[in-house]
Order: C-alpha cells, then sequence, then structure tokens
C-alpha cells in the first residue's frame, strides 16, 4: 500500500502532505453576460444573477467584491455565477458595459 492511495493529511514520516489540486475552468460561454433576477427558493427575497463571465475564479472574486461594493449590497460567487442581493440589474448592467462587456438582461 502506497501513501499516494490514502487521503493523508499529515505523516510523521513525512510531515504535511501537499497534494495536488485540480484547477477548475470556467465553463463555455457565448460572450455575452447574462443579468437574471430570482426570487425562486429564497424565501420571496429577490437576487441579482450574474452569468456568463468567462474569466477565472480569482478574476470573478474581484469583480464580485467590485460590484457589491458599488451597490452597497452583500453577495457571494457560487460555480462561476456571482449572486448580488436585491434587484440590482441596472446598476450591475451600467458597471459591466463600462468594463466593456456585451450585457442582456435576462429573466424576470
Amino acid at each position: 500500500m502506497d501513501f499516494n492511495d490514502l487521503n493523508l493529511v499529515y505523516s510523521t514520516d513525512r510531515g504535511k502532505i501537499d497534494k495536488p489540486s485540480a484547477k477548475i475552468k470556467a465553463p463555455e460561454v457565448d460572450g455575452i453576460v447574462r443579468i437574471h433576477r430570482e426570487t425562486k427558493g429564497r424565501k420571496g427575497k429577490g437576487v441579482t444573477l450574474i452569468k456568463g463571465l468567462a474569466i477565472d475564479a480569482e478574476a470573478l472574486k474581484t469583480l464580485a467584491k467590485e460590484i457589491k461594493k458599488r451597490t452597497g449590497t452583500g453577495g457571494c460567487v457560487k460555480d462561476f455565477v456571482i449572486e448580488i442581493q436585491g434587484d440590482q440589474r441596472e446598476i450591475v448592467k451600467s458597471l459591466l458595459e463600462i468594463k466593456g462587456y456585451k450585457v442582456k438582461l435576462a429573466g424576470g
């Protein structure tokens, strides 16, 4: 039995064991950023979803932070989708258009 077969985190022989992490790639997109408003599954509270950004995870987190600061609300990044609290579609659309993205308002 080899050490690579186990899910070891620490070994008394080797110390901390680092495993290579698989880099997650962004999904394929068509070049259009779509901004949705959704309330389903959120007890009637609406959120703005931003989908279709073809950037890596770190850049997505940075963009989400900038959008949250601009709108004055909270939010998060889940599965390459930025979620912003409330109906912030117009503010987000103008911000993304300034950054050079092609934006469409979609859904609700």
